[in-house]
């Protein structure tokens, strides 16, 4: 996974695949194995879309349900089993509120 798009849902929803990234994520691993480092580069290609803050929550809390093997779960049900999956799970994940 050397790449990450992060799209608002309402272009996603209009364009599908083909909705512009508001922001991009790239990981260098070339580091990994040697060094256990890897470097990561974020960029904000719409900043009228999503500040820098925005943009660092959204890296940090990505990362977050690919570090946790309890967070994870989430993403093997959303990519393997998309019609059992909830974005309401998501928010409990995150002790956001569920509306």
């Amino acid at each position: 996974m050397p790449h990450i798009l992060f799209t608002g849902l309402e272009d996603y929803k209009a364009r599908g695949t083909q909705a512009a990234p508001y922001c991009t994520v790239t990981y260098y691993t070339e580091f990994a194995e040697s060094k256990d480092l890897v470097l990561i580069r974020g960029d904000i290609v719409f900043t009228s879309k999503l500040g820098d803050e925005e943009a660092e929550w959204l890296m940090e809390t990505a990362q977050s349900f690919y570090l946790n093997d309890e967070r994870y779960k989430l993403v093997e049900r959303f990519n393997k089993q998309t019609r059992d999956f909830e974005f309401k799970d998501v928010l409990q994940a995150l002790d956001m509120p569920v509306l």
